[in-house]
C-alpha cells in the first residue's frame, strides 16, 4: 500500500504567496502527494494576550503574542485561491488545515477533497462536528491528547456523518522539535488496534528517520514540516526539513514500501536462480566405487546445491553406489 506523503508547509511562508508557491514546486519535486498550508486569521484563532509556545519564543528571538505572531502568517482567501490553481497546475494535492468553522466552509468551497484536523483541534467540538458533517476523508493529528479523547473526537466526526474507513487517525507529539525519548511510535499501533481505524504519523522530530519507522509499522499517512531554509525567520523552520532532506524522506518512504512485500514467505525469481549456487548438495568424500555403502565417512555435502539435497542426507546413507564416483563428485542415485 502507498503512504500518503503529505509535505507540511504549514505557515513557513511567512505570509508571502511567492514563497508559498515555489514551496508547492519543491513539494512535487521532492515526490510528495499533497502540500499543506494552515487557513486561519489570528482575530478568531488566539486571544490578543495569548502567549507563544516555548518553541515559538525561542525560534522568533520576540516574546509578542501569539495573535501578532500569527497575524503576520495569514494568507487571504485570493492567496488560498492562486494555490489551489497552482497546485492543480504543477501536479499536486492542495490541502489546508483550518482552524474555524468560516475556513471550514471556505476550504469545503474551494473544493478540497481530504480536510486535516490540527492536534489543538481535537477538543474543538463545534469544528469537528462541522468538519464531520461534509462526510469527506479526514486525517485527524493527536498531539497533546489521550486515548480517551482521540476516541471522544472520532465519535464526534463519525456521528456528525463521516465513516469511520474514511478517517485516518495520526499518532503525533506536539513539541517542535520532538525529542526521540518522547516519540512513542507503538502508540500509533495502539491507536489501531483499539479504535480500529487507519493510523499515520505526524513527525515534529529533527531528521527523516522516525517517518520512515513509522511506514514501516504501519502507517499509511505521513505528514512532516518542510522549509526553503531553515535559517528563515518564523516558528516553525528550524524543525523543517529542507528540499533535499523532503526528497531523500519520499525516497526513503517509497524503498520501505517496496521493502515492505506482500508478506508471503516464497523465494524471488532472482533467489531461484541462487539456490544452485548457495545451496548444497551431497557429494563424494574420496573417490567412492560401484556398490560401496553410502557413510558419514565417504559422502559430505558441498556446493553447489543443483545435485540432491543434503536433506536427503539420511535416505541416501546406507544405500549402495551404482556406479563408481570420483572425490567431490556429485552423488546420483
Amino acid at each position: 500500500m502507498k503512504t500518503f506523503i503529505i509535505a507540511e508547509a504549514g505557515v513557513n511562508h511567512n505570509g508571502e504567496l511567492a514563497i508559498a508557491k515555489r514551496m508547492v514546486d519543491v513539494a512535487k519535486e521532492a515526490g510528495a502527494d499533497a502540500v499543506k498550508f494552515q487557513t486561519f486569521r489570528a482575530e478568531t484563532l488566539v486571544t490578543r494576550t495569548a502567549k507563544k509556545a516555548s518553541y515559538q519564543v525561542a525560534n522568533t528571538g520576540t516574546n509578542d503574542s501569539q495573535a501578532e505572531m500569527l497575524r503576520a502568517l495569514e494568507l487571504s482567501p485570493d492567496a488560498h485561491r492562486k494555490l489551489a490553481a497552482h497546485c492543480a497546475k504543477t501536479g499536486i494535492m492542495f490541502m489546508s488545515t483550518p482552524f474555524d468553522l468560516q475556513s471550514v466552509d471556505f476550504l469545503a468551497g474551494l473544493g478540497m477533497t481530504i480536510f486535516k484536523i490540527a492536534s489543538g483541534e481535537i477538543t474543538n467540538l463545534p469544528l469537528l462536528r462541522r468538519i464531520g458533517a461534509l462526510g469527506r476523508e479526514i486525517i485527524m493529528s493527536t498531539g497533546m491528547a489521550t486515548l480517551e479523547e482521540a476516541r471522544a473526537a472520532l465519535d464526534v466526526l463519525v456521528f456528525a456523518g463521516t465513516p469511520k474507513d474514511k478517517i485516518t487517525v495520526l499518532h503525533c507529539h506536539t513539541d517542535y522539535p520532538t525529542a526521540m525519548e518522547d516519540v512513542n511510535l507503538r502508540a500509533m499501533i495502539t491507536m489501531r488496534d483499539v479504535l480500529g481505524v487507519k493510523v499515520g504519523y505526524s513527525d515534529h522530530t529533527l531528521g527523516i528517520e522516525i517517518s520512515v519507522a513509522a511506514v514501516a509499522l504501519g502507517a499509511q499517512v505521513i505528514e512532516k514540516h518542510f522549509t526553503l531554509d531553515r535559517n528563515m525567520e518564523g516558528p516553525d523552520h528550524k524543525a523543517s526539513l529542507e528540499p533535499a532532506e523532503l526528497k531523500a524522506m519520499v525516497c526513503a518512504i517509497r524503498n520501505v514500501e517496496k521493502a515492505l512485500g506482500d508478506g508471503v514467505k516464497r523465494p524471488t525469481a532472482r533467489e531461484e536462480v541462487l539456490k544452485a549456487v548457495a545451496r548444497k548438495s551431497i557429494v563424494a568424500s574420496y573417490d567412492i566405487v560401484k556398490g560401496e555403502v553410502f557413510s558419514e565417512d565417504n559422502i559430505t555435502t558441498k556446493r553447489p546445491g543443483s545435485g540432491i539435497s543434503a536433506m536427503e542426507w539420511d535416505w541416501v546413507l546406507g544405500q549402495r553406489a551404482r556406479r563408481d564416483f570420483n572425490a567431490d563428485e556429485l552423488i546420483e542415485m
